[in-house]
């Protein structure tokens, strides 16, 4: 008879790449690293457990050189869509981590915790997001689609937007690829379009609970950055990655409670409060929002605050069928490509359903 004991025992070794945000100001950038692990073969992905690992804090603005260790504690854990074959007894993984510091505590740029605060105060409310995330493609400093030439600029916006043809749609081999990949790996990932600039696209992410929709997110960046290294592409995801009469990229959240989805909480409650507290929103929403939030190329200025059904010139749009059902979610247009979901999300848990 076969030893099912001993097959139950059979150890596996694969790639698990860490990933996790690092320190920068203002604002941070994701990292990586790859740890060899012994895992079961047969063990179901989802009760894999991960070690914690460590880093040099002081390559990445988390810790001075002479106390330079972090910790990096696994939350969640993904299909890795760039390493398996198919062929693997138990698949390469990607490892989202938190940082801790060696005593246990939280590192101060642990945005992911207060987040995980948020959430449990608003217990009951079931908060549910979803990110537009748009992010503009550059090779050799400039935009895919912009000539090499400095001085010289394709035509204007207009032909760009859901746009197909080699004449106007800059990019689409990583973005498709791009979206295999996060789907392979088990991302929320709900789909794809051009945006109004050459060589500006967008993907979404969600919906879903808020900590889900921030870590799928974060990987989805990684996912993206990672493989524009084999096409010699570089991912931006500034809030107005060229000067002139060119769309900013944004990071468009969408969110609900169960009250508004159900019809018990008025929209007009949840606007009152977002503009209560517009300026702390604005704070978080990304830095270099100034040069994005003018009050052109959609959107509504920095220092002002309005809400309007299906205006993509306003703070946060009511989506015509919500306004029309008086119940579902709203569009906050204000967060920046280059956001913390971590930070935005709670922000907007604690204005909406914790004050």
């Amino acid at each position: 008879m076969e030893d099912r004991g001993t097959e139950r025992g059979k150890k596996a070794k694969i790639m698990a790449e860490y990933i996790w945000v690092d320190g920068k100001e203002p604002t941070p950038d994701l990292r990586s690293k790859t740890k060899v692990v012994s895992v079961e073969e047969g063990m179901p992905l989802e009760k894999i457990e991960l070690p914690i690992w460590g880093f040099d804090g002081s390559s990445t603005s988390q810790a001075s050189g002479h106390d330079s260790d972090c910790v990096l504690k696994p939350v969640a854990h993904f299909y890795d869509p760039l390493r398996n074959t198919g062929s693997e007894a138990i698949p390469h993984l990607l490892v989202l981590s938190q940082v801790y510091l060696p005593n246990g505590k939280p590192h101060p740029t642990n945005a992911r915790i207060r987040l995980e605060e948020a959430v449990r105060h608003a217990d009951g409310q079931d908060f549910w997001f979803g990110v537009e995330q748009e992010y503009t493609l550059f090779k050799d400093c400039r935009p895919l689609g912009f000539p090499k030439d400095t001085n010289a600029f394709p035509e204007g916006q207009g032909k760009y937007y859901c746009s197909v043809g080699a004449d106007r749609a800059f990019g689409r081999p990583l973005v498709e690829k791009h979206m295999q990949a996060c789907l392979t790996a088990g991302l929320l990932f709900d789909g794809i379009n051009a945006e109004v600039m050459p060589g500006q696209w967008e993907y979404q992410i969600g919906p879903g609970e808020a900590l889900k929709v921030a870590d799928h997110l974060l990987v989805a960046r990684w996912l993206l950055s990672r493989m524009g290294e084999e096409y010699g592409i570089t991912v931006s995801l500034a809030p107005k990655p060229m000067e002139g009469d060119w769309n900013g990229a944004g990071a468009h959240t969408n969110f609900s409670t169960r009250g508004m989805r159900d019809g018990t909480e008025k929209f007009e409650d949840v606007i009152a409060k977002l503009r209560e507290h517009h300026g702390e929103h604005i704070g978080v929403y990304g830095d270099g929002i100034e040069k994005r939030l003018t009050g052109k190329h959609e959107t509504c200025p920095y220092t002002e605050f309005r809400a309007g059904v299906s205006d993509r010139g306003a703070s946060v749009r009511i989506p015509w069928k919500c306004a029309l059902d008086k119940k579902g979610y709203l569009e906050d247009r204000r967060p920046c490509a280059n956001i913390d979901p971590y930070t935005v999300f709670e922000k907007i848990i604690t204005t909406v359903g914790g004050r």
